[in-house]
């Protein structure tokens, strides 16, 4: 599903659409599984989701290795910054991120090993007024 903002109206970012066209961006995921990915459930809450292509979960697929080496939330973070970014490549300090229901800081924050149907939660805590 692709998300469009229309001219002049803001994303929830204070960030809006100023040519005369509309805005279409589809994410860049795969929708099939291959033999040698996990399939993962990613959530974006606190206004997160407006950078993911405004979709607030996702079910993505994603490769069990990287670099000879099982796939960590920092190679996730990369992943989704390649193929699931929609609107803005930096992301600023003050998420959450939860690892199937636990604080990550629990799971080993980064070197976490992504396990097969695992549900990752990112929610901003910082929020604009």
């Amino acid at each position: 599903m692709a998300a469009t903002t229309a001219v002049g109206q803001s994303n929830g970012l204070g960030y809006a659409a100023t040519t005369a066209t509309a805005i279409t961006v589809a994410p860049k995921v795969s929708v099939s599984k291959g033999a040698d990915d996990l399939t993962l459930r990613l959530e974006f809450g606190g206004g997160l989701h407006l950078l993911f292509s405004a979709q607030p979960q996702h079910k993505v697929h994603v490769p069990r290795t990287t670099g000879g080496k099982p796939t960590d939330i920092r190679s996730l973070i990369q992943w989704m910054k390649t193929n699931l970014v929609s609107e803005r490549e930096d992301m600023r300090p003050g998420i959450l991120v939860l690892i199937n229901d636990a604080d990550w800081e629990l799971e080993g924050e980064l070197d976490y090993e992504l396990q097969d149907g695992d549900e990752i939660v990112f929610i901003s805590t910082l929020h604009g007024g």
